[in-house]
């Protein structure tokens, strides 16, 4: 039997190892998914899965710490980071219970006209049917909160492929959920290759696909959804960042160094495109490099770290790749620029490299931020919304009239003000559009995307 090993992301030591699924047995398992779902008569009650969803919060607080050290282990974000996500994806659970008191129907007017008279309407909230999670390997325990416990919570029997780089985190959820007394057929852990993974996606019992990976792949699979499926992609970006004249630089580069390091970069929404205004541009290179230089960069498993591994060794070759191409295409390099390990990649800074350079038009997702000076904003914000990525971005400035003109003409679902534009809380609207996704994430969005709304009419 064929079986995925799973390693540590600093330093590649064995973990575990787990059986893959081979087609049959991903089938078999969205069939007693879907079986679940057809028995209505049997589908757990509100009060049952809130229930379930209360007994897995207090076994996840009981078991903090282990879940915190294996999503370090396996992803490689450091510890401070790592003991937040745990937290966010308890906070996520509790988000969810908290939902469900405001899902409910509402009452259509009737006896409006003449041909609606003697009729009495009205909704009522059902779940989707089956859903799937394809998920990535950044946020391995808060990432699979967002896919599984939305379904839990509405009644949606669910499937949820891991990263097959993090699949520890997600079993622990799985199994934690079983032991608060979910029937196993309602969750469901897939191990299997892309190709069964791509299958799975266009089985005609799938009815909502939650995809959380590159862009590439993302609407490939939208393409091959069976008829009246549903999706969300959650892709990346490459986010820009605009810092006005104006702008207190005691709160910018802090939070700028925190946005663009935070995970080594590997995050979606992570800083990668920051436009300085000349005037200002001196002393922000000055105090941003510095502060970058400063940054612990190790074990993720150590308190002290603060910059963690690349999930491979291939992204580490790849990322040193792309800075190699931009300093040889006009990039100046301030910072950084080297192999650590061949896991670990130095945290690096680019001054202006070609608007042409790959890590000015594609998503580096690695410990790497580039500056460019601007002189007029809206040339900023021209070269801010150059690119097909739309998520998140933000502005740093006092000016009100700036604020107003960014805000308004940033393309993004979000533009953070004052703050980097990897900020999120889990009970907000979090999506892209353009390259950079369909649909909004968030816990209480997802729900309402894996329900119906159901209406029923009765004429008197």
């Amino acid at each position: 039997m064929k079986t995925l090993k799973v390693f540590t992301a600093f330093d590649q030591k064995p973990l575990a190892e787990l059986d893959y699924d081979s087609e049959k047995q991903a089938f078999a398992k969205i069939a007693r998914a879907h079986e679940a779902f057809l028995d209505k008569a049997n589908w757990p009650k509100a009060h049952a899965r809130i229930a379930i969803l209360e007994k897995a919060l207090e076994i996840i607080k009981d078991r903090k710490n282990d879940l915190i050290m294996d999503a370090a282990k396996e992803g490689g974000k450091p510890l401070i980071d790592s003991k937040i996500e745990i937290e966010r994806g308890m906070e996520g659970i509790k988000i969810a219970i908290s939902e469900l008191s405001h899902m409910h129907g509402t009452e259509i007017p009737m006896n409006l006209t003449p041909a609606s008279m003697g009729r009495r309407a009205w909704t009522r909230i059902e779940p989707r049917g089956v859903a799937l999670g394809i998920s990535a390997f950044n946020h391995p325990f808060n990432l699979i909160i967002h896919q599984v416990i939305p379904a839990i919570a509405v009644g949606c029997p669910v499937i949820i492929k891991p990263s097959s780089s993090t699949p520890i985190s997600c079993k622990n959820l799985v199994e934690i959920l079983y032991e608060a007394g979910l029937n196993r057929d309602w969750c469901q852990m897939v191990i299997c290759t892309n190709e069964v993974a791509e299958k799975m996606v266009s089985h005609p019992n799938v009815t909502f696909l939650s995809f959380i990976g590159s862009a590439k792949v993302g609407w490939y699979l939208r393409s091959k959804l069976a008829p009246g499926a549903i999706c969300a992609l959650e892709h990346g970006g490459v986010a820009p960042v605009i810092v006005d004249r104006t702008a207190n630089l005691e709160i910018a580069i802090p939070s700028l160094i925190k946005g663009g390091f935070y995970h080594a970069g590997q995050v979606c929404v992570s800083v990668q495109r920051i436009f300085v205004h000349e005037d200002i541009q001196q002393e922000f290179i000055k105090d941003f490099v510095e502060g970058v230089k400063k940054l612990k960069v190790g074990d993720p498993t150590s308190e002290a770290t603060e910059v963690g591994p690349l999930i491979s060794t291939k992204e580490v070759d790849r990322v040193d790749n792309w800075v190699r191409a931009a300093v040889d295409d006009d990039g100046e390099l301030l910072c950084g620029g080297n192999k650590i390990s061949d896991t670990c990649f130095e945290p690096t800074v680019i001054l202006n490299p070609s608007m042409h350079s790959t890590v000015s038009t594609s998503e580096i997702f690695g410990p790497v931020v580039c500056i460019y000076p601007y002189n007029d904003i809206e040339d900023a914000v021209a070269r801010a919304n150059s690119l097909d990525f739309a998520f998140q971005g933000s502005i740093f400035t006092n000016d009100l009239t700036i604020t107003e003109y960014v805000t308004k003409f940033m393309e993004g679902l979000t533009v953070m003000v004052n703050d980097h534009c990897a900020f999120r809380v889990d009970w907000m609207p979090f999506g892209g559009y353009k390259h950079s996704g369909m649909g909004v994430g968030g816990i209480g969005h997802t729900m309402r995307d894996m329900t119906i709304e159901k209406m029923t009419v009765i004429k008197f």
